[in-house]
C-alpha cells in the first residue's frame, strides 16, 4: 500500500505528480514518434535504413536477386514462431538503437554469432529444395556437411549484399532517406524566423 501512496500521492503533491507523469508520458510519446518505432514492426526494408549506417547493406540488397523474393526480415529474423520472431526483433533492435544512439557504430558492420545462426537457418529454410537429391529423396552430402559445420556464405560470399566492407563501400548508392520527424508546422515557424 505504501508504494501506491508514493505513486499517487494526495494533497498538494497530487498536482506535482500529475505534471511529472504528464512530462514522462509526453517524452515517451515523443521518443516513439521521433524514432519511428511503429515502422520496426513491419517487414519493409526501408525501415532498415532509418539508421543511415545500414545504407550500404540496403543498396547492395536492392541490387541483388534476393530483392525480388526476400526482405531483410526474411533472412535476419527467425521464422520458427511469431513470438520468437518479435522477441528477436526487439532484442536486436534495442541493441542497434543503443549503438546508434551512443554513436558507437563500427566502421565495418559484422553479423553476430546469434545472427549468423538465424541467417543460416533461413538460407536452409528457403533453399532446401534446391539441395535435395531427387533420385534418393535426401539432401546432398555437401549440404549435410554445411548444415553441420560450415556457413552458406563460405561459398556464396556476395549473396545478397555483395562486397560491403565499410560505410563508404557504396558511396553513390541511392537509398531512401528516412522522413524528417519534424512536423510541417514547426518547419514553417523555423523557416519564418
Amino acid at each position: 500500500m505504501k508504494l501506491f501512496n508514493i505513486i499517487t500521492p494526495g494533497g498538494k503533491m497530487r498536482k506535482i505528480a500529475a505534471i511529472f507523469y504528464g512530462i514522462i508520458a509526453g517524452l515517451v510519446i515523443l521518443l516513439v514518434y521521433v524514432s519511428n518505432a511503429p515502422s520496426y514492426l513491419s517487414d519493409d526494408p526501408k525501415t532498415c535504413v532509418n539508421c543511415h549506417v545500414m545504407a550500404p547493406q540496403y543498396a547492395t540488397w536492392f541490387h541483388s536477386s534476393h530483392r525480388e523474393t526476400a526482405t531483410c526480415n526474411d533472412c535476419h529474423v527467425p521464422h520458427n514462431n511469431v513470438f520468437n520472431k518479435y522477441y528477436f526483433k526487439a532484442k536486436d533492435g534495442l541493441r542497434h538503437a543503443t549503438i546508434f544512439t551512443l554513436r558507437n557504430e563500427p566502421q565495418v558492420i559484422r553479423i553476430l554469432e546469434e545472427g549468423q545462426k538465424v541467417v543460416k537457418d533461413n538460407c536452409i529454410r528457403c533453399h532446401e529444395d534446391l539441395l535435395m537429391d531427387e533420385k534418393l529423396n535426401t539432401t546432398t552430402t555437401v549440404f549435410n556437411d554445411f548444415r553441420k559445420e560450415r556457413q552458406c556464405w563460405e561459398c556464396h560470399q556476395e549473396t545478397p549484399h555483395g562486397k560491403v566492407n565499410s560505410l563508404s563501400s557504396v558511396p553513390h548508392a541511392k537509398v531512401p532517406l528516412p522522413e524528417s520527424p519534424v512536423p510541417d508546422w514547426l518547419k514553417e515557424i523555423i523557416k519564418n524566423k
